[in-house]
């Protein structure tokens, strides 16, 4: 039988004092699946706990845009530029950081038994800490680390450009994606070493 208009007051007012209708005030909804109204900062101090230091295992700079990477046994940062030596001058690539673990990763995706990190043409290589990691939660937070001697701030994820293409062979600019790195900027001038400690310091 169809609804007629006339049914509307035999059918609401039972639903007008049902406690479906009821109004509840924020607090007094209950999050889904048993999360707590405070998950966002549980998250943000999960984010900020790391096992262990990091370490750096290589160091290069790019004198020119298409010139072989120079190895370093050690170089100078310099603040709000980049390394000494290095073709960054400033900007959101002052300084670029790759997953020593990475490596392997890298080189089985393109079929080959290793990688020269040289052909990456990233400033550091870094072991021991997770640097997607460090990819700061929300654009009110921010990620500083002391390499060395040196705080930078944590930037942007380091994308793979075409040029991987070229480098690695058919399929290497996909092999790179994921595992680019972060990107820095470099906040205090200093002197980063092989072997030199990489601490999370405010996250």
């Amino acid at each position: 039988m169809p609804y007629r208009h006339a049914d509307r007051d035999r059918v609401l007012p039972a639903w007008r004092d049902s406690a479906l209708c009821t109004a509840r005030t924020p607090s007094e909804v209950r999050p889904p699946h048993g999360r707590t109204a405070d998950a966002p900062q549980g998250i943000h101090r999960l984010s900020a706990q790391f096992p262990h230091t990091g370490r750096i295992e290589r160091i290069f700079v790019r004198p020119a845009r298409r010139t072989a990477c120079i190895e370093l046994n050690g170089t100078l940062a310099v603040a709000g530029r980049g390394l000494e030596g290095d073709r960054s001058h400033g900007g959101r690539r002052q300084l670029s950081l790759i997953q020593h673990e990475h490596l392997p990763v890298i080189a089985a995706l393109i079929g080959a038994e290793a990688i020269e990190p040289a052909l990456l043409r990233r400033n550091l290589v870094i072991s021991g800490i997770n640097l997607l990691a460090l990819k700061p939660l929300g654009r009110e937070r921010t990620v500083d680390l002391r390499i060395g001697d040196v705080i930078v701030r944590i930037g942007q994820a380091c994308s793979p450009c075409s040029r991987m293409e070229e480098i690695l062979g058919a399929g290497g600019y996909n092999a790179m994606r994921g595992h680019g790195g972060m990107l820095a900027t470099i906040l205090t001038d200093g002197w980063i070493k092989v072997g030199s400690e990489v601490r999370v310091i405010h996250c």
